[in-house]
């Protein structure tokens, strides 16, 4: 079962390559496995199982069938779709010496030397029509379009002493020979989804690392894949969701993907938005839940913010909390901060500890060094915008944020255990 999940892993990280794939793949997926699909716009019908997509955001569920208002209760597990990359600015045609280049920003935290020298596709959403009526269309093109050239060592001797890049220099792709054509990169779309120039209105586009997720090392007990984080933990909820035989009386087992995590969450599909409340109450009214109800029923509710965590690395120990030194292949990790980076608490981290243990699955526990600034997740913005209990937890990896990260074979098939006992445990 191990390696079937993670062939199913590595087969759809590939397939998404951006956000809006992630999501458009996740609400078909659920589809097929009997989920009903609605849109944000229309009335959400009485279903036992429902799923709702937009952009790079997905909320599905799954309910039982008789709910008592005044007992309602959510199992809900959180994780993001964004992972850092370089996204193509909107007037990108620039060049210099016969090269063509393509400008681009960078998303996220991104490892900005993980991106030289790749071969790079391109995908994401464009947005095609006219001043009376336009479409989002996605695209994926995965051939070899763009690298980003790294400098010759001769003309930099000093550059294994400490690598810097320039975000607005050293990182623009090459991607053709000639003079700079203004409008080129829009007519590359315009020729990719057969329409007119003049109907290609604008996009999000992201460039992409083509080299296939696999298996990795000796006895493949590893993978290598890009958007590890937190494709991964999205991977692990929506099977988890979709494989459990039953939902707890009176409760609402839910999956929500957010976009934008990488950059704060303060966006309209992000975790700092209404988007999560307005979507539970609006599930929760399917079964004549009213807002006094819904407001209690939080009390009463948990979630597990899913992502991506750090295992120690060999050559860095002294990058690592000595007391927490987390392993590939050692199951989920729960994540603790005392400055609440990680919403886990005494309560919390006990409700994760059950899961695991339900599924018979080992866990870890992660605190960050001391004397280094610690990261964050959605799990204390899912807490503070809800007030609901909520632990973070996440399968441990490698080169975390790099264009090609590694993690442990085993891991994923751990992490969907125990997110399957979380969500079926009412």
């Amino acid at each position: 079962m191990s390696d079937l999940i993670l062939e199913r892993l590595l087969s759809w990280i590939d397939a998404a390559p951006s956000p809006y794939h992630a999501a458009s793949n996740a609400a078909k997926d659920l589809t097929a496995a009997g989920f009903d699909r609605f849109s944000p716009a229309e009335l959400w019908g009485d279903s036992d199982r429902m799923v709702v997509s937009w952009g790079g955001v997905v909320v599905a569920a799954a309910l039982s069938r008789k709910i008592d208002p005044d007992k309602l209760r959510f199992r809900l597990v959180g994780a993001h779709t964004d992972s850092p990359n370089l996204r193509i600015k909107p007037n990108p045609d620039v060049g210099h010496l016969g090269y063509q280049q393509l400008g681009v920003e960078v998303y996220g935290g991104a490892l900005l030397n993980s991106w030289l020298d790749r071969d790079l596709g391109l995908s994401g959403r464009v947005v095609v029509g006219d001043s009376a009526s336009h479409e989002s269309h996605l695209i994926h093109i995965d051939k070899p379009l763009l690298r980003v050239a790294q400098l010759a060592i001769h003309l930099d001797r000093d550059v294994n002493d400490g690598l810097k890049l320039d975000r607005q220099a050293h990182l623009v792709p090459i991607w053709g020979l000639g003079e700079t054509e203004e409008g080129a990169f829009r007519s590359f779309l315009a020729t990719e989804l057969g329409v007119n120039d003049t109907e290609v209105l604008s996009w999000d586009m992201m460039c992409h690392d083509l080299t296939p997720s696999s298996p990795l090392g000796r006895n493949e007990e590893f993978y290598a894949a890009p958007r590890i984080d937190n494709l991964a933990s999205c991977h692990a909820a929506l099977e988890a969701l979709r494989d459990i035989e039953s939902v707890a009386s009176n409760t609402i087992s839910a999956v929500v993907l957010f976009d934008h995590e990488e950059i704060g969450s303060e966006s309209s599909t992000g975790a700092r938005g209404p988007m999560l409340s307005h979507a539970l109450e609006r599930i929760a009214g399917t079964r004549a839940v009213s807002r006094e109800q819904f407001l209690r029923s939080l009390s009463r509710s948990a979630c597990i913010s899913a992502d991506g965590a750090h295992a120690v690395h060999p050559n860095y120990v002294d990058r690592h909390e000595p007391g927490h030194q987390v392993v590939l292949n050692g199951g989920p990790v729960i994540k603790l901060n005392a400055n609440v980076r990680y919403a886990t608490d005494a309560e919390s981290s006990a409700v994760a500890q059950s899961a695991c243990r339900s599924a018979g699955v080992p866990f870890q526990q992660y605190a960050h060094r001391s004397n280094l600034p610690c990261g964050s997740t959605i799990g204390p913005i899912t807490a503070s915008q809800l007030g609901m209990l909520v632990v973070d937890i996440g399968s441990p990896q490698l080169s975390m944020h790099s264009a090609r990260e590694m993690a442990g074979a085993s891991d994923p098939a751990y992490l969907t255990a125990a997110l399957k006992a979380f969500l079926s445990d009412g």
